[in-house]
Protein backbone atom coordinates (compact mmCIF):
# COMPACT_ATOMS: atom_id res chain seq x y z
CA UNK A 1 0.00 0.00 0.00
CA UNK A 2 1.43 3.45 -0.59
CA UNK A 3 0.46 6.33 1.38
CA UNK A 4 0.08 9.63 -0.40
CA UNK A 5 2.89 11.78 1.88
CA UNK A 6 3.33 15.16 1.15
CA UNK A 7 6.50 15.38 2.82
CA UNK A 8 10.05 15.31 1.33
CA UNK A 9 10.81 12.46 2.78
CA UNK A 10 7.58 10.62 0.86
CA UNK A 11 9.63 8.38 -1.18
CA UNK A 12 11.67 6.97 2.01
CA UNK A 13 8.81 6.80 3.99
CA UNK A 14 7.00 4.15 1.30
CA UNK A 15 9.98 2.67 0.61
CA UNK A 16 10.22 1.66 4.59
CA UNK A 17 6.79 0.80 4.86
CA UNK A 18 7.27 -1.57 2.14
CA UNK A 19 10.43 -2.98 3.65
CA UNK A 20 9.34 -3.99 7.01
CA UNK A 21 6.21 -5.19 5.44
CA UNK A 22 7.95 -7.31 3.03
CA UNK A 23 9.86 -9.03 6.09
CA UNK A 24 5.84 -9.75 7.15
CA UNK A 25 5.56 -7.34 9.78
CA UNK A 26 2.43 -5.82 10.45
CA UNK A 27 3.20 -2.11 11.17
CA UNK A 28 -0.15 -0.20 11.10
CA UNK A 29 0.36 1.47 14.10
CA UNK A 30 3.76 3.15 12.95
CA UNK A 31 2.04 3.70 9.66
CA UNK A 32 0.01 5.92 11.62
CA UNK A 33 2.82 8.10 13.70
CA UNK A 34 4.53 7.61 9.75
CA UNK A 35 1.36 10.06 8.57
CA UNK A 36 1.53 12.35 11.44
CA UNK A 37 5.49 12.50 11.15
CA UNK A 38 4.97 13.64 7.68
CA UNK A 39 2.35 16.41 8.02
CA UNK A 40 4.87 17.69 10.77
CA UNK A 41 7.53 17.75 8.60
CA UNK A 42 5.60 19.42 5.63
CA UNK A 43 4.32 21.93 7.26
CA UNK A 44 7.14 22.96 9.71
CA UNK A 45 10.24 21.42 7.24
CA UNK A 46 8.86 21.03 3.56
CA UNK A 47 13.01 21.98 2.48
CA UNK A 48 14.26 19.43 4.52
CA UNK A 49 17.01 17.22 2.54
CA UNK A 50 17.66 15.06 5.79
CA UNK A 51 16.29 13.53 8.70
CA UNK A 52 18.10 15.96 10.96
CA UNK A 53 18.61 15.91 15.07
CA UNK A 54 16.58 19.34 14.92
CA UNK A 55 13.63 17.38 13.40
CA UNK A 56 13.61 14.30 15.07
CA UNK A 57 13.71 16.60 18.56
CA UNK A 58 10.68 18.47 17.18
CA UNK A 59 8.80 15.25 16.61
CA UNK A 60 10.02 13.99 20.51
CA UNK A 61 8.48 16.45 21.66
CA UNK A 62 5.74 15.06 24.41
CA UNK A 63 1.97 16.17 23.84
CA UNK A 64 -0.31 17.39 27.01
CA UNK A 65 -2.31 14.05 26.23
CA UNK A 66 0.20 11.14 25.75
CA UNK A 67 1.58 8.85 28.16
CA UNK A 68 5.73 8.19 28.28
CA UNK A 69 4.43 4.41 26.50
CA UNK A 70 3.30 6.52 23.68
CA UNK A 71 5.81 9.32 23.38
CA UNK A 72 8.40 5.78 23.14
CA UNK A 73 6.29 4.16 20.34
CA UNK A 74 5.73 7.69 18.23
CA UNK A 75 9.78 7.67 18.80
CA UNK A 76 10.62 4.45 18.22
CA UNK A 77 9.11 4.40 14.75
CA UNK A 78 11.14 7.37 14.02
CA UNK A 79 14.15 5.54 15.20
CA UNK A 80 13.25 2.56 13.18
CA UNK A 81 13.26 5.18 10.01
CA UNK A 82 16.08 7.02 11.03
CA UNK A 83 17.81 3.54 11.16
CA UNK A 84 16.50 2.24 7.82
CA UNK A 85 17.77 5.85 6.07
CA UNK A 86 21.16 4.92 7.42
CA UNK A 87 21.45 1.35 6.01
CA UNK A 88 20.59 3.01 2.98
CA UNK A 89 23.58 5.14 2.53
CA UNK A 90 21.86 8.23 4.38
CA UNK A 91 22.47 11.07 6.87
CA UNK A 92 19.97 10.86 9.50
CA UNK A 93 19.67 11.23 13.49
CA UNK A 94 19.33 8.18 15.34
CA UNK A 95 17.31 9.52 18.96
CA UNK A 96 18.65 7.40 21.66
CA UNK A 97 16.55 4.66 23.12
CA UNK A 98 16.80 5.54 26.52
CA UNK A 99 15.79 9.13 26.55
CA UNK A 100 12.45 8.25 27.60
CA UNK A 101 11.15 5.94 30.65
CA UNK A 102 8.71 3.90 30.61
CA UNK A 103 5.48 4.56 32.35
CA UNK A 104 4.76 2.76 35.67
CA UNK A 105 2.88 -0.53 34.98
CA UNK A 106 -0.72 -1.00 35.13
CA UNK A 107 -2.11 -2.81 37.88
CA UNK A 108 -4.70 -4.61 36.13
CA UNK A 109 -8.02 -5.80 38.03
CA UNK A 110 -8.54 -9.28 38.08
CA UNK A 111 -12.43 -10.09 38.42
CA UNK A 112 -13.97 -12.34 40.22
CA UNK A 113 -15.58 -15.52 38.73
CA UNK A 114 -18.92 -13.67 39.98
CA UNK A 115 -17.95 -10.46 37.79
CA UNK A 116 -17.44 -12.78 35.06
CA UNK A 117 -20.67 -14.04 35.42
CA UNK A 118 -22.04 -10.12 35.55
CA UNK A 119 -20.23 -9.19 32.74
CA UNK A 120 -21.59 -12.04 30.24
CA UNK A 121 -24.83 -11.29 31.56
CA UNK A 122 -24.83 -7.76 31.07
CA UNK A 123 -23.62 -8.06 27.50
CA UNK A 124 -26.18 -11.04 26.98
CA UNK A 125 -28.85 -8.62 27.92
CA UNK A 126 -27.81 -6.09 25.52
CA UNK A 127 -30.20 -4.97 22.47
CA UNK A 128 -29.54 -4.81 18.82
CA UNK A 129 -29.90 -0.81 17.95
CA UNK A 130 -30.56 1.01 14.82
CA UNK A 131 -27.01 1.57 13.68
CA UNK A 132 -25.87 -1.53 14.95
CA UNK A 133 -28.52 -4.70 14.61
CA UNK A 134 -25.48 -7.34 15.72
CA UNK A 135 -24.11 -5.55 18.32
CA UNK A 136 -25.42 -7.57 20.92
CA UNK A 137 -24.11 -11.10 19.40
CA UNK A 138 -20.54 -9.63 18.53
CA UNK A 139 -19.82 -7.87 22.16
CA UNK A 140 -21.12 -11.13 24.31
CA UNK A 141 -19.54 -13.40 21.92
CA UNK A 142 -16.35 -11.23 21.87
CA UNK A 143 -16.29 -10.73 25.87
CA UNK A 144 -16.45 -14.17 26.42
CA UNK A 145 -13.31 -14.98 23.87
CA UNK A 146 -11.12 -12.47 25.48
CA UNK A 147 -11.33 -14.54 29.21
CA UNK A 148 -11.94 -18.22 28.22
CA UNK A 149 -8.55 -18.14 26.31
CA UNK A 150 -7.04 -14.99 27.49
CA UNK A 151 -6.61 -13.54 24.00
CA UNK A 152 -5.63 -9.86 23.67
CA UNK A 153 -8.42 -7.32 22.11
CA UNK A 154 -6.56 -6.46 19.10
CA UNK A 155 -6.33 -10.63 18.33
CA UNK A 156 -10.05 -10.94 18.82
CA UNK A 157 -10.74 -8.20 16.27
CA UNK A 158 -8.55 -9.21 13.88
CA UNK A 159 -9.80 -12.68 13.43
CA UNK A 160 -11.17 -13.20 9.56
CA UNK A 161 -13.47 -15.82 8.93
CA UNK A 162 -11.03 -18.25 7.48
CA UNK A 163 -8.94 -18.11 10.80
CA UNK A 164 -11.53 -19.54 12.65
CA UNK A 165 -12.00 -23.43 12.17
CA UNK A 166 -15.47 -24.24 13.69
CA UNK A 167 -15.20 -27.95 13.33
CA UNK A 168 -11.80 -28.08 15.13
CA UNK A 169 -12.91 -25.48 17.15
CA UNK A 170 -9.43 -23.48 16.80
CA UNK A 171 -8.50 -19.81 16.23
CA UNK A 172 -5.70 -18.88 14.39
CA UNK A 173 -3.95 -15.99 15.74
CA UNK A 174 -1.97 -14.13 12.98
CA UNK A 175 0.93 -11.58 13.38
CA UNK A 176 0.44 -10.73 17.12
CA UNK A 177 2.76 -9.04 19.29
CA UNK A 178 6.18 -10.35 18.09
CA UNK A 179 5.06 -10.60 14.51
CA UNK A 180 4.29 -14.47 15.98
CA UNK A 181 1.71 -16.72 14.16
CA UNK A 182 -0.19 -19.23 16.67
CA UNK A 183 -2.79 -21.57 17.02
CA UNK A 184 -5.48 -21.51 19.90
CA UNK A 185 -7.43 -23.96 20.81
CA UNK A 186 -11.19 -23.42 22.46
CA UNK A 187 -13.02 -25.30 25.56
CA UNK A 188 -15.91 -27.50 24.27
CA UNK A 189 -18.56 -25.48 25.45
CA UNK A 190 -16.79 -22.51 24.47
CA UNK A 191 -16.70 -23.63 20.83
CA UNK A 192 -20.37 -24.62 20.61
CA UNK A 193 -21.71 -21.48 21.60
CA UNK A 194 -18.88 -19.72 19.03
CA UNK A 195 -21.10 -21.72 16.25
CA UNK A 196 -24.03 -20.65 17.18
CA UNK A 197 -23.50 -17.36 17.25
CA UNK A 198 -21.96 -17.70 14.01
CA UNK A 199 -25.44 -18.82 12.57
CA UNK A 200 -26.74 -16.57 13.93
CA UNK A 201 -23.97 -13.42 12.66
CA UNK A 202 -24.38 -14.82 8.97
CA UNK A 203 -28.44 -13.64 8.89
CA UNK A 204 -27.32 -10.31 9.12
CA UNK A 205 -23.49 -10.00 7.13
CA UNK A 206 -23.60 -13.16 5.24
CA UNK A 207 -20.65 -11.94 3.67
CA UNK A 208 -18.77 -11.10 6.67
CA UNK A 209 -14.26 -11.06 6.16
CA UNK A 210 -14.00 -10.43 9.84
CA UNK A 211 -15.44 -13.11 12.05
CA UNK A 212 -16.58 -10.63 14.86
CA UNK A 213 -17.68 -7.61 12.36
CA UNK A 214 -18.42 -3.70 13.32
CA UNK A 215 -21.65 -1.83 12.77
CA UNK A 216 -20.98 -2.19 9.02
CA UNK A 217 -20.40 -5.64 8.84
CA UNK A 218 -16.31 -4.34 8.48
CA UNK A 219 -13.63 -4.61 10.70
CA UNK A 220 -14.42 -3.45 14.00
CA UNK A 221 -12.71 -0.32 15.61
CA UNK A 222 -11.28 -0.36 19.06
CA UNK A 223 -13.18 2.49 20.04
CA UNK A 224 -16.75 0.85 19.40
CA UNK A 225 -15.48 -1.75 22.01
CA UNK A 226 -14.08 0.09 24.33
CA UNK A 227 -17.88 2.77 24.37
CA UNK A 228 -19.94 -0.27 25.00
CA UNK A 229 -17.22 -1.81 27.87
CA UNK A 230 -17.44 1.48 29.82
CA UNK A 231 -21.02 1.31 29.37
CA UNK A 232 -21.53 -1.87 31.11
CA UNK A 233 -18.84 -1.32 33.22
CA UNK A 234 -20.42 1.79 34.92
CA UNK A 235 -24.12 0.19 34.86
CA UNK A 236 -22.45 -3.06 36.60
CA UNK A 237 -20.75 -0.46 39.58
CA UNK A 238 -17.09 -1.64 38.61
CA UNK A 239 -16.25 2.18 38.02
CA UNK A 240 -15.36 2.16 42.02
CA UNK A 241 -14.12 -1.14 42.42
CA UNK A 242 -10.20 -0.60 41.78
CA UNK A 243 -7.59 2.28 41.68
CA UNK A 244 -7.80 2.13 38.13
CA UNK A 245 -11.06 1.42 36.22
CA UNK A 246 -10.77 -1.81 34.89
CA UNK A 247 -10.65 -2.60 31.14
CA UNK A 248 -11.22 -5.06 28.44
CA UNK A 249 -7.83 -6.34 28.68
CA UNK A 250 -7.97 -7.35 32.26
CA UNK A 251 -9.90 -9.95 31.28
CA UNK A 252 -6.28 -11.57 29.80
CA UNK A 253 -5.18 -10.80 33.02
CA UNK A 254 -7.49 -12.55 34.64
CA UNK A 255 -8.09 -15.83 32.32
CA UNK A 256 -3.78 -16.20 33.57
CA UNK A 257 -4.23 -15.64 36.98
CA UNK A 258 -7.33 -18.56 37.35
CA UNK A 259 -5.68 -20.97 35.06
CA UNK A 260 -2.66 -20.26 37.52
CA UNK A 261 -5.49 -21.07 40.33
CA UNK A 262 -7.00 -23.93 39.13
CA UNK A 263 -3.64 -25.64 38.30
CA UNK A 264 -2.65 -24.89 41.97
CA UNK A 265 -5.87 -26.65 43.50
CA UNK A 266 -5.57 -29.51 41.44
CA UNK A 267 -2.11 -29.66 42.42
CA UNK A 268 -0.11 -29.04 39.24
CA UNK A 269 3.48 -28.55 39.28
CA UNK A 270 3.37 -24.11 38.33
CA UNK A 271 7.23 -24.87 37.03
CA UNK A 272 6.22 -27.25 34.62
CA UNK A 273 2.85 -25.67 33.87
CA UNK A 274 3.71 -22.15 33.45
CA UNK A 275 5.45 -22.52 29.68
CA UNK A 276 2.12 -23.95 28.23
CA UNK A 277 0.86 -21.20 29.43
CA UNK A 278 2.88 -18.61 27.80
CA UNK A 279 2.86 -20.13 24.65
CA UNK A 280 -0.68 -20.31 24.95
CA UNK A 281 -0.49 -16.90 25.34
CA UNK A 282 1.46 -16.05 22.40
CA UNK A 283 4.52 -14.98 24.87
CA UNK A 284 7.84 -14.92 23.03
CA UNK A 285 9.68 -15.61 26.20
CA UNK A 286 8.71 -17.04 29.89
CA UNK A 287 9.61 -14.31 31.59
CA UNK A 288 6.48 -12.28 29.95
CA UNK A 289 4.32 -13.98 31.47
CA UNK A 290 5.81 -13.12 34.68
CA UNK A 291 3.77 -9.86 34.37
CA UNK A 292 0.65 -11.48 34.45
CA UNK A 293 1.17 -12.69 37.98
CA UNK A 294 3.15 -10.22 39.00
CA UNK A 295 1.43 -9.17 42.27
CA UNK A 296 -0.90 -11.57 42.30
CA UNK A 297 -0.26 -13.61 45.61
CA UNK A 298 -1.62 -10.69 47.57
CA UNK A 299 -4.72 -11.43 45.66
CA UNK A 300 -5.56 -14.92 45.36
CA UNK A 301 -4.70 -14.97 49.71
CA UNK A 302 -8.08 -12.87 49.06
CA UNK A 303 -10.10 -15.41 46.57
CA UNK A 304 -8.99 -18.18 47.70
CA UNK A 305 -7.12 -18.05 51.37
CA UNK A 306 -4.05 -20.17 49.96
CA UNK A 307 -0.87 -19.76 51.16
CA UNK A 308 0.95 -18.65 47.99
CA UNK A 309 4.24 -18.01 49.57
CA UNK A 310 6.12 -21.33 48.26
CA UNK A 311 5.42 -20.30 44.51
CA UNK A 312 7.25 -16.90 45.59
CA UNK A 313 10.11 -18.38 43.32
CA UNK A 314 8.18 -17.91 40.14
CA UNK A 315 7.69 -14.38 40.81
CA UNK A 316 10.70 -12.32 40.35
CA UNK A 317 10.65 -9.06 41.15
CA UNK A 318 9.60 -6.61 38.26
CA UNK A 319 11.20 -3.34 37.44
CA UNK A 320 10.01 -0.95 35.33
CA UNK A 321 12.27 -0.85 32.34
CA UNK A 322 14.38 1.65 31.51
Amino acid sequence: MQYDFKSSFSVDLNRFIEQKKSLGRSYRTFDRYLVRFDSMCAAQYPDASELTQEIVMQWAVKNASECNNTLRNRMSSIREFARFLVRDGKSAYIIPSGLVRKSPRYMPHIFTKKEISEIWAAFDALEPVPNSQSRHLVLAAVVRLLYCCGLRPIEVRRLKISDVDLSAGSLFIRESKGHKDRIVMMSHDLADYIRRYDTKICKIFPYREYFFPGTTGGFSADGWFNRNWGIVRSNLKFNAICGNLPRLYDLRHTFATHRLYEWMHEGKDLNAMLPYLSAYMGHAQLSDTYYYIHHIPDQFKKMTGIDFSRYEELLPEVEYDE
